[in-house]
Protein backbone atom coordinates (compact mmCIF):
# COMPACT_ATOMS: atom_id res chain seq x y z
CA UNK A 1 0.00 0.00 0.00
CA UNK A 2 1.07 2.97 -1.02
CA UNK A 3 -0.24 6.45 0.81
CA UNK A 4 -0.25 9.80 -0.78
CA UNK A 5 1.21 13.03 -0.19
CA UNK A 6 2.33 15.00 -2.98
CA UNK A 7 -0.44 17.65 -3.84
CA UNK A 8 -3.09 15.09 -2.60
CA UNK A 9 -5.46 14.55 0.35
CA UNK A 10 -3.48 12.52 2.80
CA UNK A 11 -7.09 10.81 4.01
CA UNK A 12 -8.05 9.59 0.66
CA UNK A 13 -5.64 8.09 -1.58
CA UNK A 14 -3.89 4.91 -0.20
CA UNK A 15 -4.13 2.22 -3.40
CA UNK A 16 -1.78 -0.62 -4.38
CA UNK A 17 1.69 -0.44 -6.36
CA UNK A 18 4.59 -3.16 -7.10
CA UNK A 19 7.67 -3.21 -7.53
CA UNK A 20 10.46 -5.74 -7.83
CA UNK A 21 12.28 -7.10 -5.03
CA UNK A 22 15.37 -5.02 -6.02
CA UNK A 23 13.34 -1.75 -5.76
CA UNK A 24 13.22 -1.69 -9.79
CA UNK A 25 10.15 -0.93 -11.68
CA UNK A 26 7.78 0.89 -9.14
CA UNK A 27 4.64 1.27 -10.57
CA UNK A 28 1.04 1.81 -9.52
CA UNK A 29 -0.97 -1.93 -9.43
CA UNK A 30 -4.78 -0.52 -8.99
CA UNK A 31 -6.73 2.33 -7.15
CA UNK A 32 -4.33 5.47 -7.90
CA UNK A 33 -7.55 7.66 -9.25
CA UNK A 34 -9.85 6.51 -7.02
CA UNK A 35 -10.21 8.52 -3.61
CA UNK A 36 -12.00 6.89 -0.36
CA UNK A 37 -10.73 3.64 0.57
CA UNK A 38 -7.31 2.22 2.00
CA UNK A 39 -6.08 -0.51 0.15
CA UNK A 40 -3.85 -2.45 2.14
CA UNK A 41 -2.25 -6.21 3.05
CA UNK A 42 -2.02 -7.38 -0.90
CA UNK A 43 -1.53 -10.87 -1.29
CA UNK A 44 -1.08 -12.71 -4.48
CA UNK A 45 -4.00 -15.86 -5.13
CA UNK A 46 -2.15 -19.03 -5.86
CA UNK A 47 -2.49 -19.67 -9.40
CA UNK A 48 -4.20 -16.55 -10.80
CA UNK A 49 -3.15 -13.25 -11.52
CA UNK A 50 -5.14 -11.82 -8.58
CA UNK A 51 -4.75 -10.44 -5.86
CA UNK A 52 -6.58 -10.05 -2.01
CA UNK A 53 -6.55 -7.12 0.10
CA UNK A 54 -8.76 -5.59 2.76
CA UNK A 55 -10.34 -2.38 1.48
CA UNK A 56 -10.84 -0.20 4.45
CA UNK A 57 -13.59 2.36 4.21
CA UNK A 58 -12.96 5.98 4.45
CA UNK A 59 -9.36 6.64 6.01
CA UNK A 60 -9.08 2.99 7.15
CA UNK A 61 -11.06 1.11 10.12
CA UNK A 62 -8.60 -0.39 12.93
CA UNK A 63 -6.00 -2.61 12.06
CA UNK A 64 -6.88 -2.24 8.62
CA UNK A 65 -10.56 -4.04 9.23
CA UNK A 66 -12.28 -3.72 5.89
CA UNK A 67 -14.40 -5.44 2.61
CA UNK A 68 -12.37 -8.12 1.81
CA UNK A 69 -11.83 -8.02 -2.21
CA UNK A 70 -10.23 -9.92 -5.11
CA UNK A 71 -8.57 -7.78 -7.80
CA UNK A 72 -8.04 -8.57 -11.23
CA UNK A 73 -5.71 -6.29 -12.66
CA UNK A 74 -6.23 -7.66 -16.11
CA UNK A 75 -8.19 -3.84 -17.90
CA UNK A 76 -5.62 -2.24 -15.81
CA UNK A 77 -5.27 -0.23 -12.60
CA UNK A 78 -8.33 1.97 -12.76
CA UNK A 79 -11.11 -0.36 -13.77
CA UNK A 80 -13.23 -0.11 -10.45
CA UNK A 81 -15.54 -3.23 -11.52
CA UNK A 82 -12.36 -5.49 -11.73
CA UNK A 83 -12.50 -4.98 -7.89
CA UNK A 84 -15.21 -7.31 -5.93
CA UNK A 85 -16.10 -7.62 -2.53
CA UNK A 86 -16.59 -11.11 -1.32
CA UNK A 87 -17.38 -10.45 1.87
CA UNK A 88 -20.33 -8.37 1.38
CA UNK A 89 -21.38 -5.77 4.36
CA UNK A 90 -19.14 -8.14 6.66
CA UNK A 91 -15.45 -6.26 7.21
CA UNK A 92 -12.84 -8.67 8.07
CA UNK A 93 -8.78 -7.81 8.56
CA UNK A 94 -5.45 -9.43 7.01
CA UNK A 95 -6.96 -11.73 4.13
CA UNK A 96 -4.62 -14.94 3.67
CA UNK A 97 -5.40 -16.45 -0.22
CA UNK A 98 -5.17 -20.52 -0.34
CA UNK A 99 -7.13 -20.46 -3.67
CA UNK A 100 -10.02 -18.21 -5.51
CA UNK A 101 -12.05 -20.29 -3.43
CA UNK A 102 -10.81 -19.95 0.28
CA UNK A 103 -9.82 -17.06 2.36
CA UNK A 104 -7.83 -17.47 6.10
CA UNK A 105 -9.54 -13.75 8.06
CA UNK A 106 -9.62 -12.86 11.50
CA UNK A 107 -11.39 -10.02 13.10
CA UNK A 108 -11.11 -8.83 16.96
CA UNK A 109 -11.79 -12.17 18.12
CA UNK A 110 -12.05 -14.79 15.82
CA UNK A 111 -10.30 -16.46 12.92
CA UNK A 112 -12.38 -17.54 9.92
CA UNK A 113 -12.41 -19.19 6.20
CA UNK A 114 -14.35 -17.54 3.65
CA UNK A 115 -15.02 -19.06 0.41
CA UNK A 116 -15.15 -17.83 -3.18
CA UNK A 117 -18.94 -16.59 -2.66
CA UNK A 118 -18.74 -14.69 0.89
CA UNK A 119 -19.83 -17.72 3.14
CA UNK A 120 -17.78 -17.98 6.29
CA UNK A 121 -16.63 -20.55 8.49
CA UNK A 122 -15.59 -19.75 11.93
CA UNK A 123 -12.58 -21.39 12.69
CA UNK A 124 -11.91 -20.17 16.26
CA UNK A 125 -12.75 -17.97 18.88
CA UNK A 126 -10.34 -16.59 21.55
CA UNK A 127 -11.62 -17.08 25.17
CA UNK A 128 -13.36 -14.62 26.86
CA UNK A 129 -10.57 -14.26 29.56
CA UNK A 130 -8.21 -12.89 26.74
CA UNK A 131 -10.35 -10.40 24.87
CA UNK A 132 -11.51 -9.01 28.80
CA UNK A 133 -7.74 -7.97 29.15
CA UNK A 134 -7.51 -6.38 25.62
CA UNK A 135 -5.57 -8.98 23.20
CA UNK A 136 -7.18 -9.36 19.80
CA UNK A 137 -6.43 -11.60 16.54
CA UNK A 138 -4.27 -11.12 13.98
CA UNK A 139 -2.58 -11.86 10.67
CA UNK A 140 -3.88 -15.99 10.74
CA UNK A 141 -1.28 -17.74 8.53
CA UNK A 142 -1.85 -21.59 7.26
CA UNK A 143 0.55 -23.95 9.34
CA UNK A 144 2.26 -25.68 5.66
CA UNK A 145 5.54 -25.72 3.52
CA UNK A 146 4.91 -23.98 -0.01
CA UNK A 147 6.98 -23.44 -2.96
CA UNK A 148 9.35 -20.46 -2.25
CA UNK A 149 9.10 -17.26 -4.42
CA UNK A 150 10.51 -17.40 -8.17
CA UNK A 151 13.97 -15.76 -7.67
CA UNK A 152 14.36 -12.39 -10.11
CA UNK A 153 17.84 -10.86 -10.99
CA UNK A 154 18.61 -7.50 -9.50
CA UNK A 155 18.43 -4.63 -12.38
CA UNK A 156 20.55 -2.35 -10.60
CA UNK A 157 24.06 -1.45 -10.81
CA UNK A 158 25.04 0.10 -7.04
CA UNK A 159 28.21 1.76 -8.37
CA UNK A 160 25.58 4.14 -10.49
CA UNK A 161 24.14 7.49 -8.49
CA UNK A 162 21.45 7.49 -10.66
CA UNK A 163 18.69 5.96 -13.31
CA UNK A 164 17.29 6.90 -16.59
CA UNK A 165 13.99 7.96 -17.42
CA UNK A 166 12.55 7.98 -21.24
CA UNK A 167 9.42 9.58 -21.72
CA UNK A 168 7.84 8.99 -24.84
CA UNK A 169 5.47 11.42 -25.47
CA UNK A 170 4.47 14.72 -23.10
CA UNK A 171 1.12 14.84 -24.85
CA UNK A 172 -0.53 11.64 -24.18
CA UNK A 173 -2.58 11.30 -20.81
CA UNK A 174 -5.85 11.58 -18.95
CA UNK A 175 -7.24 15.12 -18.34
CA UNK A 176 -5.36 17.00 -21.42
CA UNK A 177 -7.80 19.11 -22.47
CA UNK A 178 -6.22 22.34 -24.19
CA UNK A 179 -3.03 21.76 -24.47
CA UNK A 180 -1.53 21.95 -27.92
CA UNK A 181 1.56 19.83 -28.91
CA UNK A 182 4.34 22.64 -28.87
CA UNK A 183 3.01 24.12 -25.37
CA UNK A 184 5.39 22.23 -22.98
CA UNK A 185 9.15 23.21 -23.65
CA UNK A 186 10.73 21.63 -20.67
CA UNK A 187 10.44 19.55 -17.02
CA UNK A 188 10.75 20.85 -13.77
CA UNK A 189 12.06 18.51 -11.64
CA UNK A 190 11.35 18.15 -7.73
CA UNK A 191 12.45 16.34 -4.67
CA UNK A 192 10.14 15.84 -2.19
CA UNK A 193 12.11 15.90 1.05
CA UNK A 194 11.60 13.09 3.63
CA UNK A 195 10.93 14.02 7.46
CA UNK A 196 12.76 13.32 10.25
CA UNK A 197 10.13 13.51 12.89
CA UNK A 198 6.28 14.24 12.55
CA UNK A 199 4.35 16.05 15.70
CA UNK A 200 0.91 16.09 13.70
CA UNK A 201 -1.25 14.52 10.90
CA UNK A 202 -1.90 18.46 9.89
CA UNK A 203 0.29 20.69 7.32
CA UNK A 204 1.25 23.34 10.50
CA UNK A 205 3.42 25.04 10.17
CA UNK A 206 4.59 23.84 6.76
CA UNK A 207 1.09 25.26 4.68
CA UNK A 208 -1.98 26.65 5.79
CA UNK A 209 -4.07 23.82 4.22
CA UNK A 210 -1.68 22.59 1.26
CA UNK A 211 1.37 21.13 1.64
CA UNK A 212 2.51 18.23 4.13
CA UNK A 213 5.94 18.10 2.66
CA UNK A 214 9.14 20.57 1.99
CA UNK A 215 10.28 20.21 -1.97
CA UNK A 216 13.74 21.03 -3.21
CA UNK A 217 14.23 22.37 -6.44
CA UNK A 218 16.38 20.06 -8.52
CA UNK A 219 16.15 22.09 -12.33
CA UNK A 220 14.81 21.78 -15.53
CA UNK A 221 15.19 19.06 -18.60
CA UNK A 222 14.03 19.83 -22.09
CA UNK A 223 10.95 18.43 -23.79
CA UNK A 224 12.17 17.70 -27.62
CA UNK A 225 8.97 19.33 -30.28
CA UNK A 226 7.53 15.40 -30.50
CA UNK A 227 6.97 15.83 -26.79
CA UNK A 228 9.56 13.39 -25.77
CA UNK A 229 12.39 13.37 -23.39
CA UNK A 230 15.16 11.42 -21.81
CA UNK A 231 17.15 12.40 -18.81
CA UNK A 232 19.60 11.11 -15.70
CA UNK A 233 17.74 11.47 -12.41
CA UNK A 234 19.20 10.88 -8.91
CA UNK A 235 18.73 7.55 -7.40
CA UNK A 236 16.32 6.40 -4.14
CA UNK A 237 15.19 10.05 -4.24
CA UNK A 238 11.19 11.08 -4.34
CA UNK A 239 10.82 12.69 -7.63
CA UNK A 240 7.96 14.71 -9.44
CA UNK A 241 7.47 16.98 -12.22
CA UNK A 242 5.75 20.01 -14.01
CA UNK A 243 5.65 20.43 -17.58
CA UNK A 244 6.57 23.94 -18.42
CA UNK A 245 5.63 26.52 -21.00
CA UNK A 246 7.94 29.11 -22.91
CA UNK A 247 7.50 31.37 -20.12
CA UNK A 248 7.76 28.71 -17.71
CA UNK A 249 4.84 28.56 -16.66
CA UNK A 250 3.04 25.18 -15.00
CA UNK A 251 0.84 23.50 -18.02
CA UNK A 252 0.36 20.16 -15.96
CA UNK A 253 1.52 18.55 -12.61
CA UNK A 254 2.37 15.80 -11.74
CA UNK A 255 0.56 14.93 -8.25
CA UNK A 256 2.37 11.72 -7.04
CA UNK A 257 6.02 10.87 -6.84
CA UNK A 258 8.48 8.40 -8.49
CA UNK A 259 11.77 7.01 -7.87
CA UNK A 260 14.51 5.50 -9.81
CA UNK A 261 17.04 2.69 -8.14
CA UNK A 262 20.72 3.04 -9.24
CA UNK A 263 21.44 1.87 -12.68
CA UNK A 264 17.99 1.51 -13.51
CA UNK A 265 16.62 2.90 -17.07
CA UNK A 266 12.67 3.47 -16.87
CA UNK A 267 10.54 4.72 -19.27
CA UNK A 268 7.15 5.70 -19.21
CA UNK A 269 3.98 6.05 -22.38
CA UNK A 270 2.95 9.89 -21.64
CA UNK A 271 1.90 12.48 -19.08
CA UNK A 272 -1.05 10.48 -16.28
CA UNK A 273 -1.15 8.71 -19.67
CA UNK A 274 -3.47 5.32 -19.31
CA UNK A 275 -1.91 2.34 -17.81
CA UNK A 276 -3.58 0.08 -19.39
CA UNK A 277 -2.73 1.36 -23.37
CA UNK A 278 0.42 0.58 -25.03
CA UNK A 279 2.91 3.26 -26.49
CA UNK A 280 1.61 4.92 -30.08
CA UNK A 281 4.04 6.17 -31.90
CA UNK A 282 5.73 4.61 -34.75
CA UNK A 283 9.39 5.09 -35.16
CA UNK A 284 11.86 5.86 -32.58
CA UNK A 285 10.83 9.32 -29.88
CA UNK A 286 14.04 12.60 -30.82
CA UNK A 287 14.95 11.85 -27.42
CA UNK A 288 16.17 8.36 -27.78
CA UNK A 289 18.45 9.50 -30.65
CA UNK A 290 20.73 10.87 -28.52
CA UNK A 291 22.50 11.26 -24.97
CA UNK A 292 20.06 11.64 -22.16
CA UNK A 293 19.93 15.07 -20.43
CA UNK A 294 21.37 15.48 -16.75
CA UNK A 295 19.20 18.46 -14.98
CA UNK A 296 20.01 21.90 -15.64
CA UNK A 297 20.47 23.71 -12.02
CA UNK A 298 18.37 26.93 -11.82
CA UNK A 299 20.73 29.98 -10.71
CA UNK A 300 20.10 32.30 -8.07
CA UNK A 301 16.90 30.58 -6.53
CA UNK A 302 17.78 28.38 -3.26
CA UNK A 303 17.18 24.56 -3.07
CA UNK A 304 14.28 24.84 -0.22
CA UNK A 305 12.74 27.99 -0.68
CA UNK A 306 12.15 29.50 2.53
CA UNK A 307 8.48 32.73 2.70
CA UNK A 308 10.25 35.08 5.47
CA UNK A 309 13.53 34.94 4.21
CA UNK A 310 13.05 34.56 0.43
CA UNK A 311 9.34 36.07 -0.58
CA UNK A 312 9.05 38.75 2.34
CA UNK A 313 11.70 41.18 0.94
CA UNK A 314 9.88 40.54 -2.50
CA UNK A 315 6.06 41.96 -0.95
CA UNK A 316 8.37 44.46 1.29
CA UNK A 317 9.90 46.14 -1.82
CA UNK A 318 7.05 46.01 -4.09
CA UNK A 319 3.73 45.78 -2.17
CA UNK A 320 3.63 46.94 1.22
CA UNK A 321 3.87 50.76 0.34
CA UNK A 322 0.06 50.30 0.09
CA UNK A 323 -0.70 47.07 1.55
CA UNK A 324 0.82 47.32 4.54
CA UNK A 325 0.22 49.35 8.31
CA UNK A 326 3.16 52.11 7.32
CA UNK A 327 0.93 53.70 4.59
CA UNK A 328 -1.57 54.99 7.99
CA UNK A 329 1.67 57.46 8.53
CA UNK A 330 0.74 58.65 5.42
CA UNK A 331 -3.33 59.16 6.43
CA UNK A 332 -4.54 56.79 3.99
CA UNK A 333 -6.12 53.45 3.78
CA UNK A 334 -4.79 50.12 3.61
CA UNK A 335 -5.41 49.00 -0.27
CA UNK A 336 -8.40 46.60 -0.90
CA UNK A 337 -8.25 45.98 2.96
CA UNK A 338 -5.34 43.93 1.68
CA UNK A 339 -2.36 43.19 4.43
CA UNK A 340 1.01 41.77 2.90
CA UNK A 341 3.63 43.32 5.85
CA UNK A 342 5.35 40.55 7.69
CA UNK A 343 3.59 40.96 10.89
CA UNK A 344 3.85 37.51 12.94
CA UNK A 345 0.42 35.70 13.74
CA UNK A 346 0.58 32.80 15.72
CA UNK A 347 1.31 30.00 13.46
CA UNK A 348 2.26 32.47 10.26
CA UNK A 349 2.72 35.64 8.88
CA UNK A 350 -0.03 38.50 7.57
CA UNK A 351 1.06 38.13 4.43
CA UNK A 352 1.34 34.55 4.06
CA UNK A 353 -1.73 34.16 5.34
CA UNK A 354 -3.59 36.78 3.13
CA UNK A 355 -2.11 35.13 0.45
CA UNK A 356 -3.70 31.88 1.62
CA UNK A 357 -6.51 33.32 2.23
CA UNK A 358 -7.62 34.90 -0.76
CA UNK A 359 -6.19 32.13 -2.76
CA UNK A 360 -3.47 34.15 -4.77
CA UNK A 361 -1.35 30.95 -4.82
CA UNK A 362 -3.41 27.49 -5.82
CA UNK A 363 -1.35 24.76 -4.83
CA UNK A 364 -2.57 20.88 -4.46
CA UNK A 365 -4.78 21.71 -0.84
CA UNK A 366 -5.13 18.56 0.22
CA UNK A 367 -7.43 17.59 -2.73
CA UNK A 368 -7.58 14.99 -5.39
CA UNK A 369 -5.53 14.99 -8.10
CA UNK A 370 -4.68 14.67 -11.87
CA UNK A 371 -5.85 18.65 -12.16
CA UNK A 372 -6.88 19.81 -15.71
CA UNK A 373 -4.07 21.80 -17.40
CA UNK A 374 -3.63 25.24 -15.94
CA UNK A 375 -5.47 24.91 -12.71
CA UNK A 376 -2.39 24.58 -10.93
CA UNK A 377 0.31 25.64 -10.00
CA UNK A 378 2.13 28.95 -11.62
CA UNK A 379 -0.52 29.42 -14.27
CA UNK A 380 -3.38 29.20 -12.19
CA UNK A 381 -1.86 31.59 -9.34
CA UNK A 382 -3.06 35.26 -9.35
CA UNK A 383 0.03 36.40 -7.45
CA UNK A 384 2.10 35.72 -10.43
CA UNK A 385 0.44 38.51 -12.16
CA UNK A 386 1.13 41.05 -9.16
CA UNK A 387 4.97 40.67 -9.67
CA UNK A 388 4.38 42.30 -13.27
CA UNK A 389 4.30 45.60 -14.68
CA UNK A 390 0.72 44.72 -14.98
CA UNK A 391 -0.27 45.76 -11.35
CA UNK A 392 -0.06 49.10 -10.77
CA UNK A 393 3.64 50.40 -10.13
CA UNK A 394 5.38 47.04 -9.18
CA UNK A 395 8.51 46.75 -11.27
CA UNK A 396 9.56 43.09 -10.53
CA UNK A 397 13.14 41.92 -12.00
CA UNK A 398 12.89 38.62 -13.95
CA UNK A 399 14.80 36.86 -11.52
CA UNK A 400 12.26 38.08 -8.54
CA UNK A 401 9.42 36.91 -10.65
CA UNK A 402 11.27 33.49 -10.71
CA UNK A 403 11.77 33.18 -7.48
CA UNK A 404 7.97 33.81 -7.04
CA UNK A 405 6.93 31.35 -9.70
CA UNK A 406 8.91 28.91 -8.13
CA UNK A 407 7.76 29.34 -4.84
CA UNK A 408 4.35 28.58 -5.75
CA UNK A 409 5.81 25.38 -7.68
CA UNK A 410 6.59 23.83 -4.59
CA UNK A 411 3.76 23.68 -2.79
CA UNK A 412 3.78 27.65 -1.59
CA UNK A 413 5.45 26.24 1.76
CA UNK A 414 5.48 29.01 4.90
CA UNK A 415 9.33 27.28 6.35
CA UNK A 416 12.31 26.64 4.23
CA UNK A 417 13.28 23.83 7.52
CA UNK A 418 11.75 20.89 8.71
CA UNK A 419 13.39 21.65 12.20
CA UNK A 420 10.15 24.43 12.43
CA UNK A 421 8.21 21.83 12.92
CA UNK A 422 6.76 21.07 16.42
CA UNK A 423 7.99 24.64 17.43
CA UNK A 424 6.34 28.33 17.34
CA UNK A 425 3.08 28.05 17.24
CA UNK A 426 0.74 29.72 19.97
CA UNK A 427 -2.50 27.92 20.74
CA UNK A 428 -4.22 30.97 20.24
CA UNK A 429 -4.95 34.25 22.23
CA UNK A 430 -5.79 33.22 25.86
CA UNK A 431 -9.09 33.47 27.54
CA UNK A 432 -8.98 36.18 29.48
CA UNK A 433 -12.13 38.48 31.46
CA UNK A 434 -11.15 41.92 30.73
CA UNK A 435 -10.57 40.75 26.79
CA UNK A 436 -14.18 39.19 26.75
CA UNK A 437 -15.76 42.45 28.28
CA UNK A 438 -14.08 44.64 25.78
CA UNK A 439 -14.76 42.46 22.95
CA UNK A 440 -18.54 42.69 24.01
CA UNK A 441 -18.90 46.78 25.21
CA UNK A 442 -16.84 47.82 22.33
CA UNK A 443 -17.01 45.26 18.89
CA UNK A 444 -20.41 42.68 19.54
CA UNK A 445 -23.06 45.10 17.96
CA UNK A 446 -20.89 44.26 14.49
CA UNK A 447 -18.45 41.57 15.05
CA UNK A 448 -19.79 38.53 17.09
CA UNK A 449 -23.33 38.96 18.22
CA UNK A 450 -25.73 36.60 16.32
CA UNK A 451 -27.17 38.31 13.26
CA UNK A 452 -25.21 41.23 13.57
CA UNK A 453 -23.61 42.81 9.99
CA UNK A 454 -19.87 43.17 9.83
CA UNK A 455 -17.36 39.55 9.73
CA UNK A 456 -16.75 38.05 12.90
CA UNK A 457 -13.37 38.82 14.38
CA UNK A 458 -10.17 36.50 12.77
CA UNK A 459 -7.32 36.90 15.97
CA UNK A 460 -5.29 35.27 13.94
CA UNK A 461 -4.77 38.28 11.59
CA UNK A 462 -6.29 40.49 14.28
CA UNK A 463 -2.70 40.79 16.38
CA UNK A 464 0.76 41.86 15.35
CA UNK A 465 3.21 39.48 17.61
CA UNK A 466 6.36 41.53 16.15
CA UNK A 467 4.68 44.69 16.16
CA UNK A 468 1.60 44.73 18.65
CA UNK A 469 0.65 48.24 18.21
CA UNK A 470 0.36 47.27 14.41
CA UNK A 471 -2.42 44.52 15.23
CA UNK A 472 -5.68 45.59 13.40
CA UNK A 473 -7.32 44.87 16.42
CA UNK A 474 -5.80 47.96 17.66
CA UNK A 475 -5.66 49.95 14.35
CA UNK A 476 -9.01 49.37 12.66
CA UNK A 477 -10.94 50.55 15.39
CA UNK A 478 -8.62 53.79 16.01
CA UNK A 479 -9.36 57.13 14.50
CA UNK A 480 -7.32 58.31 11.87
CA UNK A 481 -6.06 61.10 13.38
CA UNK A 482 -4.64 58.90 15.86
CA UNK A 483 -2.95 56.20 13.71
CA UNK A 484 -5.48 53.96 12.57
CA UNK A 485 -6.79 52.75 9.50
CA UNK A 486 -9.88 53.85 7.64
CA UNK A 487 -11.22 50.13 6.85
CA UNK A 488 -14.09 49.36 8.91
CA UNK A 489 -17.35 48.45 7.03
CA UNK A 490 -19.58 50.42 9.17
CA UNK A 491 -20.32 53.65 8.97
CA UNK A 492 -22.34 56.46 10.10
CA UNK A 493 -23.57 59.78 9.49
CA UNK A 494 -21.42 63.08 10.23
CA UNK A 495 -22.93 66.20 11.37
CA UNK A 496 -23.86 67.28 7.62
CA UNK A 497 -25.23 63.96 6.93
CA UNK A 498 -22.20 62.71 5.29
CA UNK A 499 -20.97 59.25 5.70
CA UNK A 500 -17.85 58.42 7.92
CA UNK A 501 -16.13 55.37 9.46
CA UNK A 502 -17.64 54.57 12.99
CA UNK A 503 -14.39 55.14 15.38
CA UNK A 504 -14.46 52.53 17.88
CA UNK A 505 -11.49 54.44 20.46
CA UNK A 506 -10.57 57.85 19.51
CA UNK A 507 -7.08 58.06 20.75
CA UNK A 508 -4.54 55.45 22.24
CA UNK A 509 -5.36 56.67 25.88
CA UNK A 510 -8.84 54.87 25.97
CA UNK A 511 -8.52 51.90 28.60
CA UNK A 512 -9.76 49.53 26.51
CA UNK A 513 -7.59 49.63 23.58
CA UNK A 514 -5.33 49.71 26.93
CA UNK A 515 -6.57 46.17 28.03
CA UNK A 516 -5.85 45.20 23.95
CA UNK A 517 -2.44 46.25 23.54
CA UNK A 518 -1.56 44.91 26.87
CA UNK A 519 -3.17 41.28 25.80
CA UNK A 520 -1.54 40.98 22.49
CA UNK A 521 1.74 42.55 24.28
CA UNK A 522 1.37 39.18 26.42
CA UNK A 523 1.26 36.75 23.38
CA UNK A 524 4.29 38.82 22.10
CA UNK A 525 6.02 38.13 25.19
CA UNK A 526 4.68 34.35 25.15
CA UNK A 527 5.75 34.20 21.58
CA UNK A 528 9.45 35.16 22.04
CA UNK A 529 9.90 33.08 24.99
CA UNK A 530 8.81 30.04 22.58
CA UNK A 531 10.63 31.61 19.37
CA UNK A 532 9.90 29.76 15.60
CA UNK A 533 11.90 29.50 12.34
CA UNK A 534 12.08 33.04 11.59
CA UNK A 535 12.54 34.63 14.76
CA UNK A 536 16.58 35.30 16.05
CA UNK A 537 17.80 32.43 18.53
CA UNK A 538 15.30 30.22 17.48
CA UNK A 539 16.15 26.81 18.57
CA UNK A 540 14.45 23.69 17.28
CA UNK A 541 12.14 20.74 19.14
CA UNK A 542 14.64 18.81 21.31
CA UNK A 543 12.46 15.51 19.52
CA UNK A 544 13.82 16.89 16.29
CA UNK A 545 16.92 17.31 17.80
CA UNK A 546 17.09 13.75 19.65
CA UNK A 547 16.22 12.06 16.28
CA UNK A 548 19.00 13.77 14.70
CA UNK A 549 21.34 12.55 17.29
CA UNK A 550 19.79 8.85 16.69
CA UNK A 551 20.50 9.33 12.90
CA UNK A 552 23.77 10.73 13.84
CA UNK A 553 23.57 13.51 12.22
CA UNK A 554 24.54 15.49 15.44
CA UNK A 555 27.21 13.97 17.58
CA UNK A 556 26.55 12.01 20.76
CA UNK A 557 27.38 14.57 22.93
CA UNK A 558 25.64 17.01 21.37
CA UNK A 559 23.80 18.97 23.56
CA UNK A 560 20.34 19.02 22.81
CA UNK A 561 19.08 21.76 25.72
CA UNK A 562 22.67 24.23 24.97
CA UNK A 563 24.64 23.60 22.06
CA UNK A 564 24.60 26.13 18.84
CA UNK A 565 22.87 24.60 15.74
CA UNK A 566 21.94 26.00 12.58
CA UNK A 567 18.28 24.55 11.20
CA UNK A 568 18.95 25.45 7.77
CA UNK A 569 22.46 23.56 7.28
CA UNK A 570 20.85 20.73 9.95
CA UNK A 571 18.22 20.01 7.44
CA UNK A 572 20.38 19.79 4.70
CA UNK A 573 22.92 17.58 6.64
CA UNK A 574 19.58 15.16 7.00
CA UNK A 575 18.52 14.93 3.57
CA UNK A 576 21.77 14.78 1.52
CA UNK A 577 23.05 11.75 4.31
CA UNK A 578 19.90 9.53 2.72
CA UNK A 579 21.31 9.91 -0.82
CA UNK A 580 22.88 6.82 -2.21
CA UNK A 581 26.96 6.60 -2.37
CA UNK A 582 27.75 5.10 -5.59
CA UNK A 583 29.93 1.57 -4.74
CA UNK A 584 33.09 1.16 -5.50
CA UNK A 585 33.41 4.89 -7.11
Amino acid sequence: MRWEYIDRSRVKFHHLWTMNPDGTGQMVYFGNMHPGTVMIDAKPIPGTNNVVASFSPGHGKKEHEGFITVVDPSNGPDDRSMAKSISGKDMFRDPYPLSMDGFIVANQQSIGVLDGKGKAYKLYDMPSEWSKKGAWLHEPRPMRPRSRERLKPTLTNRAFGSGMVTLEDVYIGRNMKGIERGDIKKLLILEALPKPVNFSGTQEPVSKGGTFTLVRILGTVPVDPDGSASMILPALRSLFFVALDENNMSVKRMQSFMSVQPGERLSCVGCHEERGKTPRRIGRPSAMLRMPNRIEPIEGVPEVIDFPRDIQPLLDKHCVTCHGTEKTARGGPLAGGVLLDGGRERIYSHSYSTLNDLRQFIDGRDALGNRAPRTIGSSASPIIQKFTDKHYDVKATADEQQLVRLWVEVGAPYPGTLASLGTGMLRGVKSHKALAEVLEKRCASCHIKKGASGDRINMDKAINLTDPEKSLALLMPLATSAGGIDMLSKTEKDGQGKRKPIVVFKDKNDPDYKVLLELVEKSKAAMDRIKRFDMPGFRPNVHYLREMKVYGILPKDFDIEKDPVDPYELDQRYWRSLWHKPVGR
